[in-house]
């Protein structure tokens, strides 16, 4: 992957550097000119948290664990740290409770803004505000409900990204005694609403017995009882919209209080959008991954092993690393500045698990797999440990540290003898330490390694990468492990049987793994389940029943479904072939739209032309026009734009979703009884309704992760390619590297 001798990383590395980590001004001035230069650029700005005479020192040891890939921090901070640009190097951060008031709702979307601006991810508990229908007080109306304030989140989100931010990322949960759950269990049946969310339900140790017993469940806000339902059938409508559409997800939120840390001074309501790290009002959380591949001894022969010691070293470079950047990065909010450095919470993970499975000759999913990922992270857990304990010694221990109650319960009650006496002797410096993120783009940059803790989702695949004079090449892209093999023992030898995708497994042996690393991660982890999309009902509500039995603080289930897409398979993602454009007949069928958008005096003509291809009527060409010349420019553009797009042939339908997604900073507007937030989204609606018109769209089909007749695979919103896959808790492209959840 990487000839470190002279820095030259292989064509996908190289693009996802370029691309994301690599550091230029905004006028495309280089300063980092080689790897080594974004390594030294990160190593020295976090290691500026050191005594000014140990700074080099620690740099050192800090490049030497990035360079070769085997700790992996998190791409905001390989982007971010050492540029002195005004962004934040965390990535989670759960916002503080929303005060059921208007100025406390809309106090409450301003720090989201300013959050999401920086490029946090945020989460939202919606559970403080009253229901639908609940009377206000004073002015003599009834409450809208969390679902319309949601929605305003929404808008604020897109919003942010067409005004050129980075794509946010937002969880909204909700608990499952609140008077509007089935509400917000049945709100992404409409695939066009709170698209910028994932959607959990705080499920409680009370409700899952309930539901066992199948026994009546009351909802109920501010100590006021509403009405009474059936525990199970509640259950059920939570698992029909995940069965049908993939979410909303379900955190098990006593089991993440009683299991907490910092239990005695906290108590947690919500996680970050991929639901790895679970924090309180303010909360935030740092995360960096151990590469385990790097650290296989003997691969794929009989003694094949991991080395423990290099391990726990780099695990200890690791944490300081991260206690570093607690003192280095910016926050969004002086709130969370406060609760970090508080806390000095840290979310130290690893990722290339089922490589390094692989690379030992276990299959995932089995036993004899499942003990060795047990063993491997605890490994993780007593080096991370015994470093803060001795970081504490060297620099105090996090403020509100309290070693008779913080050794008393949550995680830190089922540590190893010794690690407590660590703690009871030296203190703490970090209030937890461990997590399981996604890894997605950040493998990909390491070699390909597997994802997280995930299975490897396929052996080979295509990608389209940049190179240097900024033309294209589809590259095939090889796992990290399956490379290896093929190194060591020849490019025809088959893989051997350890070797299994995420299409080999059942829910079953998802679950055994999630369960083996969650008895040694203090926080959570980011995973999702892949089920068949035959598997049948019953079955499927048997994974979230056997996620809680197993003591799982979370469950996320990926079924393809006719909104979110199907699973892409092994086969090539790329089917960027020899495309033909279609050739204009001389004469074309049509139709002409008048759209009155309230800001303008004249009406804008849009005509639609169609033409006959395979028997089916589809969208050719698009002409745009009005009296008001203001718009001149842009339209002939967007025009000619589109119809380019129109000709290559495939599923367009990716075109409406964009189009309807821009929001205009200065507002949209209320047309036909529903709000729009642009012109260029009045354009797409009415693109849309051709398109359901001549019968090339079913009505409300959600194109943005659309699917085709012929291939059924998720088609990425970003690049359009057929390459959407769901891991880690996430929607992330292989192709482009777009993702949900960053």
């Amino acid at each position: 992957m990487m000839d470190q001798s002279v820095g030259i990383l292989d064509p996908i590395s190289q693009e996802i550097w370029d691309m994301k980590y690599r550091f230029k001004e905004a006028d495309g001035a280089i300063h980092d000119q080689t790897i080594e230069d974004t390594w030294w650029r990160v190593a020295r700005a976090v290691a500026a948290a050191e005594e000014p005479s140990l700074r080099e020192t620690w740099a050192a040891s800090f490049y030497e664990a990035l360079s070769d890939f085997r700790f992996l921090p998190a791409g905001r901070i390989v982007a971010g740290a050492g540029t002195k640009r005004s962004v934040t190097l965390f990535n989670c951060f759960v916002m503080g409770a929303i005060d059921d008031s208007m100025v406390g709702i809309f106090a409450g979307l301003k720090e989201a803004a300013l959050t999401l601006q920086q490029g946090g991810g945020i989460g939202h508990d919606f559970s403080t505000l009253r229901p639908k229908g609940a009377p206000v007080k004073g002015v003599g109306a009834d409450a809208s409900g969390p679902l319309s304030f949601m929605d305003v989140w929404d808008a604020m989100c897109r919003t942010i990204m067409s005004a050129g931010a980075r794509r946010g990322a937002m969880m909204g949960t909700m608990r499952c005694d609140h008077p509007d759950i089935e509400a917000f269990i049945a709100a992404k049946r409409d695939p066009l609403r709170l698209r910028n969310f994932n959607l959990s339900v705080l499920v409680t140790d009370a409700f899952m017995a309930a539901v066992k017993a199948d026994g009546p469940w009351t909802l109920r806000f501010a100590g006021q009882d509403y009405r009474t339902v059936s525990a199970r059938g509640l259950w059920d409508q939570i698992m029909q919209s995940t069965y049908d559409y993939a979410e909303p997800g379900v955190i098990f939120i006593d089991r993440i209080n009683a299991q907490n840390n910092l239990g005695y001074c906290e108590e947690i309501h919500c996680t970050n959008p991929c639901g790895e790290q679970p924090l309180p009002n303010y909360g935030a959380c740092l995360l960096g991954s151990i590469n385990l591949t790097r650290f296989v001894k003997y691969p794929f022969e009989a003694n094949a092993s991991i080395d423990e010691a290099a391990l726990s070293k780099t695990v200890g470079v690791a944490v300081r690393f991260l206690d570093d950047v607690v003192e280095i990065s910016n926050y969004p909010l002086e709130e969370q500045a406060q609760e970090a450095r508080a806390k000095r919470r840290i979310g130290l993970g690893v990722t290339g698990l089922a490589d390094a499975l692989a690379m030992c000759g276990l299959r995932y999913g089995s036993g004899p797999a499942a003990e060795a990922a047990s063993a491997w992270t605890k490994i993780v857990e007593g080096a991370a440990y015994k470093m803060s304990s001795r970081l504490a010694a060297e620099k105090g221990s996090f403020p509100l540290f309290d070693a008779e109650a913080y050794l008393k319960g949550g995680h830190a009650g089922i540590l190893s003898k010794t690690i407590r006496q660590d703690i009871k002797s030296s203190g703490l410096r970090n209030g937890l330490l461990t997590s399981i993120a996604p890894t997605g783009t950040i493998s990909l940059f390491a070699g390909n390694v597997s994802s997280g803790i995930e299975p490897i989702f396929s052996v080979s695949y295509e990608r389209k990468v940049r190179l240097a004079d900024n033309s294209r090449m589809t590259l095939r892209v090889d796992d990290y492990a399956a490379r290896l093999w093929w190194h060591l023992k020849g490019a025809d030898t088959p893989l051997p049987p350890a070797f299994v995708t995420a299409d080999d497994l059942t829910p079953h042996e998802h679950l055994v793994m999630q369960a083996a690393v969650q008895k040694h991660i203090d926080s959570s982890i980011s995973k999702t389940i892949n089920v068949p999309e035959d598997c049948n009902f019953e079955t499927f509500k048997d994974v979230y029943s056997e996620a809680y039995d197993l003591g799982l603080k979370g469950c996320t289930t990926f079924r393809p479904n006719e909104v979110t897409g199907s699973v892409l398979s092994t086969a090539s993602v790329s089917e960027d072939k020899d495309v033909t454009v279609m050739e204009r007949h001389p004469a074309l069928s049509g139709i002409t739209y008048k759209l009155k958008w309230p800001e303008s005096n004249h009406a804008i003509y849009i005509t639609m032309n169609d033409i006959m291809k395979d028997g089916k009527r589809r969208p050719f060409e698009i002409f745009i026009n009005s009296k008001n010349m203001e718009h001149f420019a842009w339209t002939v553009a967007l025009t000619r734009m589109i119809s380019a797009v129109f000709r290559r042939g495939g599923d367009v339908s990716f075109v409406v979703e964009e189009l309807k997604a821009v929001f205009d900073p200065r507002g949209g507007q209320w047309m036909e009884g529903h709000y729009v937030p642009s012109l260029l989204a009045a354009i797409g609606e009415i693109i849309e309704k051709h398109m359901i018109e001549i019968g090339f769209l079913e009505p409300r089909q959600k194109a943005d992760f659309s699917l085709t007749a012929t291939t059924k695979r998720a088609s990425c919103p970003h690049c359009g390619e057929l390459a959407l896959v769901f891991q880690e808790g996430c929607a992330t492209c292989l192709s482009c590297g777009f993702s949900k959840c960053s």
